[in-house]
């Protein structure tokens, strides 16, 4: 029972919030990308990761040559 007059109560406070809002400062609000809010900072990092990736020449570390030595 708590939940739900918590959920009216939320739903309630959004609407009055919106309706109180001038249409114009609604119009120039800054909204959150789509991605952003719904999965948080996985597109970006995903975003930079690919970008770093495709960017940079692949060439081997020398703790990699290190250890494929040690293998063979």
């Amino acid at each position: 029972m708590g939940d739900e007059l918590k959920l009216v109560k939320y739903i309630t406070e959004q609407v009055v919030t919106y309706m109180e809002t001038p249409k114009d400062e609604r119009r120039t609000s800054v909204r959150e990308p789509w991605a952003t809010k719904w999965f948080g900072m996985i597109p970006l990092s995903l975003t930079l990761w690919r970008r770093n990736r495709l960017t940079s020449p692949v060439e081997p570390t020398q703790e990699s040559v290190e250890f494929t030595e040690i293998i063979e």
